[in-house]
């Protein structure tokens, strides 16, 4: 079954507001103009000639450059939301999207979260309860503590148990911040100490736990829908296991080592989960995947980076059922209706110095040229004459390329990249133009750490 936009069409939200910036900005803006909504944006001073504030029905500052005071700053945004009119607010991923403060905020001044509800937030957003939850869901979860550690006797008893490395992760987060890897007890306490004051910064909770460290797995996640209603399906899997310190560079579905069988195991593990937690809107359960099994890691309680390979190769709009399922509608999809057909990946356009240890650049992009054709699409937030500054992350787009099969989907990405030109700042092209060509990922031989212990990125990049 293929359903870009739903069959039967909801009942809809008068006018939205985006809490958010760049490409995912873009992307609900253009989902919500599809139902026909009114968009809302919002913007900091570094932004204020944006594509996202050109696209956007209306568009209101939020703040300077600084994303503490702009992008990040609750009361400022529900007053301009308030100010606007909106019924609806989407947060997009990253800054306030997994913020449980946020979702109530919005409820508690009589708009809708496009969103889970704050009380799956807060209970997945813990990665400790989320571990119980799971493991009481039957999920297989990494060993591990059950309460949050405090001191360096806690990782060396941890560690007489299950061995080492031991990873020391943030409790109030994910997405690798603040996570550290102990590999011998004479590291435990300086680890410690530098995985709390980094769950500090990036979370504002100095709570970190432990886990047994699985050294070279792959990562692969299961993309979920469910509504208030009871309903829930999983969209198979994608595979982010190409990364760089727990950041993702290169996405694609389906994995390259997944059958049907894994497939059906792990998401029957991703709902049986998520349907634990009371979850509703769109979401992604994490897992590490070894020869033996496959282990849950987190939930993303937002919309993914990643989600347009699981549109391509399911034939969903994914933004446009999370507003379906976010105005009360139950979902039109069984989990029978889902097929994954072709292969899909996603290459993350950062500006990013590859040859300098992935360092961020700036600059003014004096031509910006992305690629067209036969199985691409470029989701982006820039233009030519852009100033790209050091205030935000450092992706400035995503490249997505779709094929019959992995094969013809490598052939497809080679031309595309080729193609994409980006002048005046460096990005990462070259190094997926170079990656892509090697024979170990290719053939699927990689893991998490791949690019960080064992290739030569100045060597696979050539003179």
């Amino acid at each position: 079954m293929r359903c870009w936009l739903s069959q039967v069409r909801t009942n809809m939200f008068e006018k939205v507001l985006i809490a958010n910036r760049g490409e995912i900005a873009i992307r609900v803006i253009r989902a919500c103009r599809d139902r026909q909504i009114t968009t809302v944006a919002i913007y900091s001073d570094a932004d204020r000639d944006a594509p996202h504030v050109e696209l956007a029905d209306a568009a209101f500052r939020v703040g300077p450059a600084r994303a503490a005071e702009s992008y990040l700053a609750i009361d400022h945004i529900i007053a301009v939301a308030e100010d606007a009119g909106v019924d609806a607010v989407h947060p997009g991923y990253g800054f306030l999207a997994e913020n449980p403060t946020f979702a109530q905020a919005v409820i508690d001044a009589g708009m809708t979260w496009i969103g889970p509800p704050p009380g799956a937030m807060r209970q997945l957003g813990d990665k400790t309860a989320a571990r119980t939850l799971m493991a009481d869901a039957g999920v297989p979860v990494i060993p591990g503590s059950e309460e949050p550690i405090t001191d360096v006797d806690a990782v060396h008893a941890f560690a007489e148990t299950h061995g080492y490395p031991v990873a020391i992760k943030a409790a109030g987060g994910g997405g690798g911040r603040g996570m550290k890897i102990v590999e011998a007890p004479d590291a435990a306490g300086e680890k410690l100490d530098a995985a709390i004051r980094e769950a500090t910064a990036y979370f504002d909770d100095p709570r970190v736990y432990l886990e047994r460290f699985i050294e070279h797995p792959r990562h692969v996640e299961i993309q979920v829908i469910a509504d208030a209603h009871g309903g829930a399906v999983h969209l198979g899997e994608r595979d982010c296991t190409l990364q760089r310190r727990h950041q993702k560079l290169i996405e694609e579905a389906p994995s390259p080592m997944v059958d049907s069988e894994l497939r059906a195991a792990m998401g029957e593990a991703a709902i049986a989960g998520v349907t634990a937690a009371g979850y509703e809107s769109v979401g992604t359960v994490e897992f590490l995947l070894t020869d033996e099994t496959f282990y849950f890691m987190e939930v993303n309680t937002r919309i993914q980076v990643e989600h347009p390979v699981t549109e391509l190769v399911c034939g969903v709009d994914l933004v446009d059922l999370q507003l379906e399922v976010a105005a009360g509608a139950p979902l039109q999809l069984s989990q029978d209706d889902i097929e994954m057909d072709g292969h899909a990946m996603e290459f993350r356009i950062n500006t990013e110095d590859a040859r300098a240890d992935f360092q961020p650049t700036t600059g003014v992009i004096h031509r910006y040229d992305p690629p067209r054709g036969m199985g691409v699409r470029v989701d982006d937030g820039v233009t030519a004459d852009m100033t790209v500054g050091g205030e935000y992350d450092s992706m400035i787009g995503k490249l997505i390329v779709t094929g019959t099969d992995r094969h013809h989907c490598l052939a497809r990405a080679e031309r595309a990249l080729e193609e994409y030109t980006i002048e005046g700042v460096q990005t990462i092209i070259p190094f997926h133009q170079a990656i892509i060509r090697d024979e170990r990922f290719r053939t699927g031989a990689y893991h998490t750490r791949f690019v960080d212990e064992t290739l030569d990125v100045p060597d696979l990049l050539g003179d």
